[in-house]
Order: C-alpha cells, then sequence, then structure tokens
C-alpha cells in the first residue's frame, strides 16, 4: 500500500468528525491524496469545508500512525484489499447522509476483515441487561460461530459482552466495533476482554489513535455494526436505545432485523417486542437464527423438544377407547363400545394395545384406566 495512500486517509480519518458523507464522497471521486490535499487548500464544496473546516490544519497523520503501531494498531484503506468493500458498500449506496461510509477503519488484531465480514452476524443489546438476556447473547455468540458467522458487536457492557464471551467461549471470530480509538479500552471493565477479542479477531474503529468515547459516538458506530454484518440481532433493548438505532440502521441498509422476546413487563424487553410488531424476525434459538440467515432450505431448524405422552403413539381408535375408559369403576366391552363410539371388535383390538402399553387394566372381564402412578413407575 502506497505510504502516500495511507498519509492521506489517517489525515482524512481525524480531519473529520464521522459521519462525513461529503468527504467520504470526495475521496471516493477523485481519490485519497487529491482529497487531503483539496481539504487542506480548503477547495473543497460548502458541505465537505462545513465537514472539515475546524480541523483541516490538524497536521498529525504521521504521529497517528506512529502512535498506531506502537499499539498493535494498523490502517485499514478502502484501496487495500482487505477492505470489507461489499458489505460497507451499502452505506454509501443507501444515500442516508447520517450513514456515510467511514473514510478509513483502523483495526487491532490478526483477523482479516474482509474475510471475517463474508458472514458476519451483530448481535446487539441493553447494557443494563438481565440474566436471561445474557445468557441468549451467550449461547447465540456461541451458537452463530458454530454455524460458521463470524460474531460482530460493541463490547458494550452486557449483551454485547456476553455475546463476544459466547463466541470467544468456542474460540470463534469475534469483532469489537468501538466508539473510541482503537488503541484504548472502553468500557475500562473490558479492558481483559477487548484484549482478548484483539489476540484472535478484531477491535475496529474509524477514530484515530487517541481518541475518547462520547456520546454521540456511540450512535455513529452503530452504523458499522450494522453495515459490516449481513443482519443484526437485538437480544434486549428499551423504547429507545443504541441497540434499537443499530437495528433501524440495518433495517435502512436492507438488512435483517431479528429480536428476541422478553417478559411483556421487562423495559428491557420493550425495544425488541416494538421492532417484532415493525416487522422484524422473532428468534427464540440460535437455530431460528441460522434459518433465518441461511440459503432457502439450509440450516432449517427443527422444533424444539416437548414433552411426550404415552398415548402420542396410538392411533386414533386407540385413543376414542383410551378416553373412554373410566378411571374409577371398570366397565365392559359393550359400554367403551357405545361410550366411544367404536365397534365392539375394534375396541377389543385395541384394548389388547392399550394394555400391553401399560394404559389400560382389565379386570374380571371389566376394563378401566390404568392409575398414573402404576403408568409412571410409582407404584408397584
Amino acid at each position: 500500500m502506497p505510504v502516500a495512500v495511507l498519509r492521506a486517509r489517517a489525515y482524512l480519518s481525524r480531519v473529520a468528525e464521522p459521519p462525513a458523507p461529503g468527504l467520504a464522497a470526495l475521496a471516493a471521486e477523485v481519490g485519497a491524496v487529491e482529497a487531503a490535499d483539496r481539504v487542506r487548500r480548503g477547495e473543497v464544496s460548502e458541505r465537505v469545508a462545513a465537514e472539515t473546516a475546524a480541523r483541516r490544519a490538524v497536521e498529525r497523520a504521521d504521529a497517528d500512525l506512529a502512535t498506531a503501531a506502537a499499539a498493535g494498531v494498523r490502517l485499514l484503506v478502502p484501496e487495500h484489499p482487505d477492505w470489507p468493500g461489499e458489505p460497507l458498500a451499502d452505506l454509501a449506496a443507501c444515500g442516508v447522509p447520517d450513514l456515510a461510509p467511514p473514510v478509513a477503519l483502523w483495526v487491532r488484531g490478526p483477523g482479516s476483515l474482509a474475510r471475517m465480514c463474508v458472514r458476519a452476524t451483530g448481535v446487539v443489546g441493553a447494557r443494563a441487561a438481565t440474566g436471561y438476556g445474557l445468557h441468549v447473547a451467550a449461547e447465540f455468540g456461541a451458537g452463530l460461530v458454530d454455524g460458521g458467522h463470524t460474531v460482530v458487536s460493541g463490547a458494550a457492557i452486557g449483551i454485547d459482552g456476553a455475546a463476544h464471551r459466547g463466541a470467544l467461549g468456542v474460540d470463534g471470530p469475534t469483532v469489537a466495533v468501538l466508539a473510541c480509538g482503537a488503541d484504548r479500552a472502553y468500557p475500562a471493565a473490558h479492558q481483559g476482554l477487548i484484549a482478548r477479542i484483539a489476540a484472535s479477531g478484531l477491535v475496529v474503529s474509524e477514530y484515530p489513535p487517541g481518541s475518547v468515547p462520547a456520546r454521540h459516538r456511540f450512535l455513529v458506530r452503530n452504523r458499522l455494526i450494522a453495515g459490516l454484518s449481513a443482519a443484526t440481532v437485538v437480544v434486549e433493548a428499551g423504547l429507545r436505545s443504541g441497540a434499537t438505532r443499530t437495528a433501524s440502521d440495518a433495517a435502512t441498509l436492507g438488512r435483517p432485523v431479528l429480536a428476541v422476546p422478553g417478559p411483556v413487563t421487562s423495559g428491557v424487553s420493550a425495544g425488541c417486542h416494538r421492532l417484532v410488531r415493525e416487522g422484524a424476525v422473532l428468534v427464540t434459538r440460535v437455530e431460528e437464527v441460522l434459518e433465518e440467515l441461511g440459503p432457502i432450505g439450509a440450516h432449517l431448524a427443527a422444533d424444539p423438544p416437548g414433552e411426550r405422552r404415552a398415548t402420542d403413539a396410538l392411533d386414533p381408535v386407540g385413543r376414542l377407547v383410551h378416553d373412554a375408559l373410566p378411571a374409577r369403576e371398570a366397565r365392559e366391552v359393550g359400554w367403551l363400545a357405545r361410550e366411544a363410539g367404536v365397534p365392539v371388535g375394534s375396541v377389543r383390538v385395541a384394548l389388547v394395545d392399550l394394555e400391553r402399553r401399560g394404559l389400560a387394566d382389565h379386570r374380571n372381564g371389566r376394563w378401566q384406566l390404568r392409575p398414573e402412578r402404576l403408568r409412571t413407575g410409582g407404584g408397584g
């Protein structure tokens, strides 16, 4: 990669606060080096000038690249083959200014972002997550990895962290998108988690090294989680939250949005329920997520195992006769035939089968329902 391109992209990365749709479009049109020169000279459109005027005199490209290298961070640019061009193309194509693509990404870790995003799924949710939500997020993180997906999230407390841990727990790929420099660990409580992600996956940010987190930057980075992911799963979320914002960004990009239901009394599930009402796919198991994301006919989710009853294997006549059997007083075959509406001969055949299955007792020429405690092995 030409050093001039890296220096130009590093300059552009710092000169405007993301998202900067005008600057991104200019760099795509004339190239990074020419775009950087025009910004320095102030020979840009009003739109680009508004995005860059406050910082265009800040020349820290070489310092940022050196700081990044010292922290194990590298600058990934659209001109590099590892740039996830196809996933991020929708950010430019959608025409929504708030979803403009980044001019560069600072990444830390050994992973290839382009390869990791071939099959990537965002898992996001509430910081103030419940035990239920944390369990589901971890299960989804591990299950998605087992299904061949990369887990993308924001490394935040709560659902994000649980999803990352689920992926790491099965030695799977995961990407953390930060709202600060990739050389920083935020939140501080997740310093160890972010280090683990950087050791095997990728920590990603569009902010230069040393950049501090700010409230608006969390909302801005959410578009990258949605953009890098083929679909977004929301595990728990309030009505107004960063997770629902990520879901909204994904929907704008035409990506599937999936939501996990919770108790109707839970505020941290209210956002998920509204997403479902607005068209998100309701999912309760990772198998259902894989079914939704896979090719048609692949990864079909089987129904969860339910309680089997002793009568499940009976044919229609057997069920009628079983329903007619009295529990307290044994009856003769003729009575059972009238009660069940089945011919006597068919009743006799059914009774033999019911006795063999331990569902009926024969006493002195009469029949009755075998007591539950005997059918389940509770008596002698």
